[in-house]
């Protein structure tokens, strides 16, 4: 069991909420190694019909 502990560490799930203020979220994994901080994508919000800003939130 050691090693599922050391992976949710490393890749831990977050919520990807939108900028546009609509409310919608996406779930993924990132890398805390390669982005210890805040990440910011870029993608499809469908409530609002175009792409925008995504920032993760804790």
């Amino acid at each position: 069991m050691l090693w599922l502990m050391a992976r949710n560490e490393l890749r831990p799930i977050i919520k990807m909420r939108s900028t546009a203020g609509t409310g919608y979220t996406y779930v993924t994994r990132k890398n805390r190694r390669n982005d210890p901080d805040r990440m910011t994508l870029r993608k499809y919000d469908p409530v609002a019909g175009r792409h925008v800003d995504f920032r993760e939130e804790r």
